[in-house]
C-alpha cells in the first residue's frame, strides 16, 4: 500500500529535488486556518481565534476545557492542526463567559475572542489552510530549480495525495484497516498488538515482543497506560482469547479512522496509477466542480478538457465504501483493479461492526492558492520559504516534497 512519501510516484519526477529539511525549528512551519465563515454577531456560541505552538489541537483544547469547565467535546473544532508547528484556527464554545475565557493564560496557546455565532464550529468548517514553510539547509541558488517544479505544480496542480500523517507513526494503520474490512480479525489483533518493528519505541516494542511470545501478562504490563486502546484491547483478548472481544474494546473513534486510513491507501494507489493524466479528463471520468463540489460523469472529454485547464473541474478517485459510485472506462477499470489487488468490495464496507463507511469522492488534485516562493536567512541559517494556500483535507507536505524530493 502506498502510505509513505517515498513511495509515491512524483508528479515533477523529471525536475531534481532541490533538498533540505522542514520542521527544524516550530516557526519554520506555520498555518493559519481560512474560516468558511466569520461570526455573525448573534446566538449562544462564542468564536476564538487560538494559536498554539508546539502541541496538537487535542491538547490545547484540552487546557482551555480545564479552563472553562467543560467537557472537551463541547469546544468546537473545524480541524486538526499540527504539533510541530505555529498554527491559528478558529474554535467555538456555547454559552461562554467571554470574560472568563479572556483570562486563560498558557505559554503555548494564545486566545482571541471574535463574537458570537449561532451555530457550533464543527469538523470541517473551514474554507482552506494558508502554509508558510522554510527549508532550510539548502542554498539561495536553488530558488530557480524550486521555481520551476513550482511552476508546474500551478499549472497542473499537487498530486492529491494522503499524506504519511495519515497513517500513523508506524504506517499500519491502512492495514489494520484493511484487516476490518476482510473481516479477518486475528490479523487484526496481531498488527495491533504485536509484529514489534526495529524502529518501534523500546517500551512498545517490549509489548509486542512479549504478546508475539504469547506472554500476555507480560505485555499487559509492558505497554505505556498512554496507549488506551492497546491495553484495553489486550485485557480484553488475555480474558477471552477472543479478536472480536479484543476489537470490541477499541475506541470505534480509532476503529473508523483505521478504516478511512485504508480508504486512502485505495486512493493513493489509484492516484499513483493516474498521475500522468491529474489534469485532464477521461472518457468516463467522474469530475468534481471547485465551486460546488459537485460530481458528474465526463461523457465528452474533449468538450469537457478546457475547464480541466482552468481548475474548473478536475478528476477524482473512490473513498470506497458500501455505497461506491466507480467511473466508467478506463479510470473506472484502474478503481476497480486498485480494490481487486485488496480482495474487497462496496459489499465488504457494509458490516464493519457498528461503523456506517458509505464511500465518497476525492479529487485527484488540488490548486495552489496564491503561492509565492522566496529565499531568505535570519541566525539560524538561509532558508528557502513557499507559501501558499490549500483546501482543507490537503497535504502541504506532499507539494513540499515535489520540490524537495527528500526531508518532507
Amino acid at each position: 500500500m502506498l502510505t509513505a512519501d517515498d513511495n509515491l510516484p512524483q508528479l515533477t519526477a523529471d525536475l531534481p529535488g532541490i533538498g533540505g529539511q522542514i520542521k527544524q525549528r516550530l516557526e519554520d512551519f506555520r498555518v493559519e486556518e481560512l474560516p468558511l465563515y466569520q461570526p455573525c454577531g448573534q446566538g449562544t456560541h462564542l468564536y476564538f481565534r487560538v494559536t498554539k505552538a508546539g502541541i496538537p489541537t487535542p491538547a490545547a483544547v484540552d487546557r482551555i476545557a480545564r479552563h472553562m469547565h467543560v467537557r472537551p467535546q463541547e469546544i468546537g473544532v473545524a480541524g486538526l492542526k499540527d504539533a510541530q508547528a505555529v498554527t491559528s484556527q478558529m474554535m467555538s464554545l456555547e454559552h461562554a463567559d467571554p470574560a472568563r475565557l479572556g483570562r486563560f493564560r498558557d505559554r503555548q496557546v494564545r486566545l482571541e475572542i471574535l463574537g458570537l455565532h449561532n451555530n457550533k464550529l464543527r469538523p470541517g468548517h473551514l474554507a482552506a489552510n494558508r502554509f508558510a514553510i522554510r527549508i532550510r539547509g539548502v542554498c539561495p541558488d536553488e530558488l530557480p530549480r524550486a521555481r520551476e517544479i513550482l511552476d508546474v505544480l500551478i499549472r497542473r496542480g499537487v498530486p492529491n495525495y494522503f499524506g504519511p500523517q495519515r497513517f500513523g507513526a508506524r504506517g499500519d494503520t491502512a492495514a489494520l484497516g484493511e484487516a476490518l474490512v476482510r473481516a479477518d480479525l486475528a490479523e487484526f489483533v496481531a498488527i495491533l498488538l504485536g509484529r514489534s518493528a526495529p524502529d518501534d519505541p523500546p517500551d512498545c516494542k517490549a509489548a509486542r515482543d512479549a504478546f508475539d511470545s504469547g506472554f500476555y501478562v507480560r505485555a499487559l504490563q509492558r505497554w505505556p497506560r498512554r496507549y488506551a486502546d492497546q491495553r484495553k484491547a489486550l485485557a480484553a483478548y488475555k480474558r477471552t482469547n477472543s479478536p472480536a472481544a479484543a476489537l470490541s474494546a477499541v475506541d470505534k473513534r480509532m476503529r473508523r479512522l483505521f478504516v478511512s486510513a485504508f480508504q486512502s491507501a485505495i486512493f493513493n494507489e489509484v492516484l499513483a496509477r493516474r498521475l500522468d493524466s491529474i489534469d485532464r479528463v477521461l472518457p468516463g471520468d467522474l469530475a468534481r466542480k471547485s465551486d460546488s463540489g459537485g460530481v458528474f460523469t465526463v461523457e465528452d472529454a474533449a468538450a469537457e478538457q478546457p475547464r480541466a485547464e482552468k481548475f474548473e473541474i478536475s478528476p477524482t478517485g473512490p473513498l470506497v465504501g458500501s455505497r461506491s459510485t466507480f467511473a466508467g472506462g478506463e479510470p473506472g477499470r484502474i478503481e476497480r483493479e486498485a480494490l481487486g489487488r485488496h480482495g474487497v468490495g462496496p459489499d465488504d464496507f457494509k458490516h464493519i461492526g457498528s461503523l456506517k463507511v458509505a464511500g465518497a469522492r476525492r479529487a485527484l488534485r488540488f490548486a495552489l492558492g496564491e503561492p509565492t516562493i522566496t529565499a531568505g536567512g535570519d541566525q539560524h541559517g538561509p532558508f528557502i520559504e513557499i507559501a501558499f494556500a490549500a483546501p482543507s483535507g490537503c497535504y502541504a507536505t506532499v507539494a513540499l516534497h515535489e520540490i524537495m524530493k527528500a526531508g518532507a
